[in-house]
């Protein structure tokens, strides 16, 4: 056959066809789209998306909004301060205002482990009624990442569409490991949250105690929060480093980020071992970006 039947006899193979022949293992990670320069987000279709493993492009085999179930948790430090009471009925306005087929849950963050007040539900009542005035120091502040972590051990297994989190904290991480990208522990949580799909949004909110008079702690610990929200595909909230005047804005960020959100699947290459792969996703030709997790978990290849 000539170089030219070739290229023809290749180009006439339907998409989805070199794509199902393409080896790898499928993966699927809930994605986000978001507007450009303050423009509404336009149209974007499953051709429009690129997918990166490390330098090399893979197929992308779909790409489907989300509109059903989904898994909230809502995680708050016990450390934070007392003006976080102010916030409460918000929160409870906000839980009460989720769609009828969100399931919510409440825990509290404490000594590196979670202690949920509340499981999952759709009574969100329930769930709004169980957020409460934070304990205070006393061992608080050791690790919120740590926290997040057992929180999502403790996850239930679910068929839910998303799994996500609105962690709240000073992010402070009480138990060193460095002032750096890769501290351990935050990258022990990160690294949770990735391989359970799980998307974590992040509101800073100043801790009590000597920690959060501490300059040097404080910018440590929003850097540590945008990390985690930044590599598990949400955002992350912060106005300076006093507490926010309220939490409505980033909240009602957050749900509208929650309704341009989309399951993106993909040929992953094989691999011997599974473990988190690097990862990038680029929107070709529209007005518009996205937020996604920068690694995933892929599992090994049989």
């Amino acid at each position: 056959m000539s170089a030219a039947l070739a290229c023809f006899a290749a180009a006439a193979i339907p998409l989805n066809a070199q794509q199902e022949s393409t080896p790898g293992t499928p993966v699927s990670v809930v994605v986000t789209l978001e507007p450009r320069r303050e423009k509404t987000i336009p149209a974007v279709e499953q051709r429009d998306i690129a997918v990166y493993q490390g330098n090399d492009k893979r197929p992308v085999t779909a790409f489907t909004p989300l509109r059903g179930s989904m898994q909230l948790m809502i995680l708050i430090d016990d450390s934070a301060r007392g003006s976080f009471g102010t916030e409460i009925n918000g929160l409870k306005e906000f839980v009460n205002s989720l769609p009828a087929d969100t399931e919510v849950a409440v825990g509290y963050m404490r000594n590196g482990y979670t202690q949920v007040v509340h499981e999952f539900t759709k009574d969100h009542a329930a769930a709004a009624n169980s957020i409460r005035l934070p304990m205070g120091p006393g061992g608080a502040d050791v690790s919120p990442y740590e926290s997040l972590a057992d929180a999502i051990k403790k996850w239930p297994k679910t068929e839910a569409e998303r799994k996500e989190v609105i962690m709240i904290s000073s992010g402070i991480e009480g138990l060193g490991g460095g002032f750096y990208r890769d501290n351990p522990y935050v990258t022990a949580g990160i690294n949770a949250a990735v391989k359970a799909g799980v998307v974590v949004y992040t509101i800073y909110n100043p801790s009590v105690g000597h920690y959060g008079h501490s300059l040097w702690r404080t910018t440590w610990g929003q850097n540590f929060l945008s990390e985690l929200s930044d590599q598990t595909g949400g955002e992350s909230y912060m106005i300076g480093f006093s507490s926010p005047v309220s939490f409505k804005p980033f909240l009602d960020q957050i749900r509208e980020h929650q309704k341009n959100q989309y399951l993106l699947t993909f040929v992953a290459k094989p691999e011997q071992k599974s473990g988190l792969q690097p990862f990038r996703v680029v929107i070709e030709n529209k007005d518009a970006s996205i937020a996604a997790p920068d690694n995933v978990y892929v599992k090994a290849s049989l």
